[in-house]
């Protein structure tokens, strides 16, 4: 008898309540292929230091793997680790490459963003090279929704969903009292608007993006304007806007030493809220609150959509066949063909064109003063929001998979 045949998953990058679904989707693939599902515990990095689990075993069941796939965060655990340039380090990839081989693995799959799917090509790419037998297959995700070649990324529609949702409900606080007031609720995004951009659902008064640089006078005189007409102006916010010298308005309330991660990222972005709070209430002497969601907006699964995380699954399940099948360097993606009734199609794309770019918002549907999206943004998030993930209970709260030892 034949050995059964293995396939490893990891997932990295920042978790998002989707990431699972991937997962769980991938190891449905794997049970319809007759292949044995290996996870990488940690991403590539914890992989490499030996340590896996067999997911055959520990989601055993339709049960399981449900209580997988409504489960938030990264089930296996994450990493940043950023892989070398194989021409510069071919010792480290004819390392990784042995200890795949030697796990009797044929395929590899990645769950994650820009930075995961440049792990995928370079893998894939020494991979070729080196004649290898292995196939190496990205699945798409991040709630920053700033991958290319791609409509949009699975934990991209959930967390719009929690953001609009926690937007109409500030609001609805904040205009509780006869006074002027001015909310900036701070969404992540750190280079791209999307995710902020999603609170146009929940129609706040002003939409700041890091696609359109801040110049103070004139969110002033837009928010005094306002606050002539009405109490309460209510501002979503991207964690990444700037200035127009190209600095973050948060810059200056990153704590000190906060340091970076191995992609040159700010371990810790967050502060525009209370930045553009504080000048607010300089400027204009009235109240003023900052609300950060923080790290809610990637783990809420009690806001999932089931959109997102009905395409989250597919997109895994959609890596296993592709795999198998014998390909390699490439991203499961999907391509939109009709807002009403919402309808997407399954496809793949090259790795190597999507690792490492960022997809903007695009300038047209940004409002003419950049304080604002377009009726033409409000068509593409809409269906990707809902409907609603339905959640099962336990004492009350969602049951969720419980946590790897």
């Amino acid at each position: 008898m034949s050995q059964q045949k293995r396939i490893l998953v990891g997932q990295s990058g920042g978790p998002t309540c989707a990431i699972n679904a991937s997962l769980a989707g991938v190891i449905a693939g794997a049970g319809e292929k007759n292949v044995r599902p290996v996870g990488m515990r940690f991403g590539i990095q914890g992989f490499l230091d030996g340590r896996t689990v067999d997911l055959a075993e520990a989601v055993p069941n339709e049960d399981a793997l449900r209580l997988l796939r409504d489960t938030p965060a990264s089930w296996l655990g994450s990493c940043r680790f950023k892989l070398p340039d194989p021409e510069a380090d071919p010792e480290f990839f004819a390392r990784a490459l042995e200890r795949v081989e030697a796990a009797g693995v044929s395929a590899v799959l990645y769950i994650g963003g820009n930075d995961s799917m440049d792990t995928i090509a370079k893998l894939a790419r020494y991979g070729a090279r080196e004649g290898s037998d292995v196939r190496f297959v990205g699945v798409p995700k991040t709630i920053d929704n700033d991958l290319v070649q791609i409509d949009h990324t699975p934990g991209y529609g959930s967390a719009a969903r929690l953001v609009a949702t926690a937007v109409s409900e500030v609001a609805r606080d904040a205009d509780v009292y006869d006074l002027k007031s001015v909310t900036f609720v701070e969404i992540m995004g750190r280079d791209a608007g999307w995710l902020a951009g999603s609170a146009c659902l929940a129609h706040p008064d002003l939409v700041l993006l890091p696609e359109v640089p801040i110049e103070a006078d004139a969110l002033i005189a837009r928010i005094e304007a306002l606050l002539a007409e009405k109490n309460t102006v209510v501002v979503a916010t991207s964690e990444g806007v700037r200035t127009p010298d190209g600095r973050l308005v948060a810059e200056g309330t990153v704590a000190p030493g906060t340091g970076t991660d191995e992609f040159g990222h700010l371990a810790q972005l967050s502060g525009a809220s209370r930045y553009l709070a504080a000048l607010v209430k300089a400027r204009l002497g009235c109240k003023t609150r900052a609300v950060e969601l923080s790290t809610l907006q990637r783990c809420g699964s009690h806001c999932a959509s089931k959109t997102d995380l009905d395409e989250a699954f597919e997109l895994g399940r959609m890596g296993v066949r592709e795999a198998l099948e014998g390909a390699t360097g490439i991203m499961c993606s999907l391509e939109r063909t009709q807002d009403d009734p919402y309808a997407v199609r399954y496809r793949t794309v090259d790795v190597s064109e999507v690792a490492n770019q960022v997809k903007p918002v695009p300038s047209a549907w940004i409002a003419p003063d950049g304080m604002g999206v377009t009726a033409e943004f409000e068509r593409y998030v809409r269906p990707l929001v809902g409907p609603a993930e339905p959640i099962a209970l336990d004492g009350g709260l969602p049951r969720q998979m419980t946590p790897l030892a």
